[in-house]
């Protein structure tokens, strides 16, 4: 635990802690600190820190779920832009704030499930000219 709280960031993915152990010992590692609720499981071999809300006493994620995400991508080395509401919205076209997080993957194909509780990460393809909004389960 001494090493995840030290690392920057809130997410830790299991491939970083390789050092200190197999591959089967990290994960029952993991998944007792989940079990304890010392870490959240964000995705396949992707966890997130958690933290005590001051109000209820409950534990929540470290952090927002898309700065979670964003951070989860960033460390996979994943490209990823944010979706086409949430391009018009920035740009000032819709006053409409995106509920769901969606991202860009361009002409890239990804499966990857990213989620905590009930949100999830849907994708967009960039195909030919127009956008295609997919939810990958």
């Amino acid at each position: 635990m001494r090493s995840i709280r030290q690392r920057k960031g809130v997410v830790v993915l299991r491939s970083e802690l390789s050092t200190l152990g197999s591959r089967s010992q990290r994960t029952r590692v993991l998944h007792t600190l989940v079990h304890r609720g010392q870490l959240v499981r964000v995705g396949y071999g992707i966890y997130a820190k958690t933290r005590t809300n001051r109000f209820t006493g409950t534990l929540l994620p470290a952090a927002p779920f898309e700065s979670i995400a964003a951070e989860a991508f960033r460390k996979l080395g994943i490209d990823v832009g944010p979706g086409a509401l949430t391009r018009e919205y920035n740009v000032g076209r819709s006053t409409q704030i995106p509920m769901r997080a969606v991202v860009t993957t361009g002409r890239r194909r990804i499966t990857r499930r990213i989620q905590i509780g009930t949100k999830r990460v849907e994708y967009e393809r960039a195909n030919k000219g127009h956008t295609m909004t997919r939810t990958y389960r």
